[in-house]
């Protein structure tokens, strides 16, 4: 460490202290402290009948003042984070995950950037989806509304609390939170500050909770009652257990084991770019390439020279016995395939056709992104058609399997599951709907008994 760098962290330290200090009065700690998890979730459904009534343009009000305290707060907030990163380097934690966790001026410029996106992103709410005339002067409507109370348990990544929050926000739903605990001091503050910004330009209190341990998440299970959907991000463990020990609803992703298959008409120097990306942009995401197939008439051309562009950005190479036979690679394992690394990995087998590639991918990737590299239509479009994942791509990146790249102002997570959302759940993915029925003294009986016709005549709709 350079005496500059020295001097830096002793600054952020004393900028911590304060920080630190700060915290202890923040409001939203001490109701934590002050509250049971089933009284925070009772304040966030009631904060949520109040959200869902909000205007478009109240909601934006309360995104404009969350950015600009943000702003306001930045020093402060990445004087938290150094706190957490410190721990994380005296805890030995991987690289990845360091970097993961760090929240620096680009983070925040980042997220700053992101919440202001969605000023401009039509509203979710409120819009209507359909429109049917039942009979004349009884007229369906189909409307979309917030979901009501969301609990969201993620990764040590202090940017996903900004941008999860904010979605909601957006959306009109409440928010409990549960961020990774090395991440602690960075959520802390981050959440203050959301939330005190957002009340103080209207939003109802309690909107956003924030949950610090298992005890915390262990207990929101249990408030099915309460809360109206469960969006836990992490491993296929840890996305079993909390479906098999609560009765609320639950979407999200486990494993992001992504692959990418190089189809025998592929252009090669464009197939090895998308693979570099995809394995190596950023390592420690589930949409990041876990798993290399190569079709058996270009692998002995195709694999050598992306071996090469891999190992000089630190891959570890694992391959399939005809991979070892053409590139040096350590003997793969079956559970190789269905491995997601999160680092510098990657498992490559060679197949005999499209078919067989579609089969692996259908058997061992976790439905959450999948690209072939090809100049074959034909294949690419059979390959799109059934792969079954959320995000099946045709010559490009597994890396743009995100929220904020797709329009959808970030993300809220990535959802393999098939309910009412799939892929990366933004805006559009955390609202619902109802129907709306309006009449004039018209009963049913009289359809009962045929005195009157229902007509079903399409309505026009905005």
């Amino acid at each position: 460490m350079t005496n500059n760098d020295t001097d830096r962290l002793a600054a952020r330290k004393r900028t911590a202290a304060t920080a630190g200090t700060q915290l202890k009065s923040d409001g939203i700690k001490m109701e934590k402290n002050a509250m049971t998890i089933r009284e925070m979730a009772r304040q966030a459904k009631d904060a949520s009948v109040t959200l869902a009534a909000l205007s478009s343009d109240s909601k934006n009000k309360a995104l404009q003042a969350v950015a600009e305290a943000l702003r306001k707060r930045g020093d402060d907030i990445i004087a938290a984070n150094a706190i957490d990163l410190e721990a994380a380097v005296a805890a030995g934690l991987p690289g990845p995950i360091q970097k993961r966790l760090k929240f620096d001026a680009i983070k925040l410029g980042d997220v700053i950037a992101g919440v202001e996106s969605l000023l401009v992103l039509p509203d979710p709410a409120g819009a209507t989806l359909a429109a049917t005339e039942l009979d004349q002067g009884l007229n369906l409507c189909k409307v979309s509304c917030p979901i009501g109370v969301i609990g969201v348990i993620f990764e040590s990544r202090p940017d996903a609390l900004v941008q999860i929050s904010t979605l909601c926000l957006k959306s009109g739903n409440a928010v409990l939170l549960k961020g990774g605990s090395e991440a602690m001091h960075s959520n802390r503050i981050l959440a203050t500050v959301i939330a005190e910004a957002s009340e103080k330009a209207g939003l109802p209190a309690g909107w956003l909770q924030l949950l610090e341990t298992r005890a915390d998440v262990n207990e929101m299970l249990k408030q099915d009652d309460l809360i109206d959907l469960v969006i836990p991000r992490g491993s296929n463990a840890f996305v079993k257990y909390i479906m098999d020990n609560s009765n609320i609803p639950v979407m999200g992703h486990a494993d992001g084991i992504c692959h990418a298959y190089v189809d025998e008409n592929a252009d090669l120097e464009m197939a090895r770019n998308i693979v570099v990306d995809s394995k190596c942009q950023y390592t420690s995401v589930c949409n990041a390439m876990e798993t290399l197939l190569v079709h058996r008439a270009i692998a002995a051309e195709f694999l050598p020279a992306a071996a090469e562009a891999l190992r000089s950005r630190g891959v570890k190479l694992l391959g399939c016995p005809d991979t070892c036979a053409i590139i040096a690679a350590e003997p793969a394992s079956e559970q190789d395939w269905d491995t997601e690394y999160l680092d510098y990995i990657l498992s490559i087998k060679v197949v005999d056709s499209l078919d067989q590639a579609i089969a692996h991918i259908n058997r061992h990737g976790s439905g959450h992104t999948d690209v072939i590299i090809t100049n074959n239509e034909q294949a690419a479009k059979r390959f799109q058609s059934l792969v079954d994942s959320g995000n099946v791509f045709w010559n490009c990146s597994t890396r743009f399997s995100d929220g904020f790249r797709y329009g959808l102002g970030a993300e809220v997570g990535i959802s393999t599951s098939k309910i009412h959302a799939r892929g990366p759940v933004g805006l559009e993915g955390l609202v619902i709907y109802k129907w709306l029925l309006q009449g004039n003294g018209q009963v049913v009986a009289d359809y009962a008994e045929g005195r009157k016709q229902f007509t079903h005549r399409p309505l026009p709709w905005d």
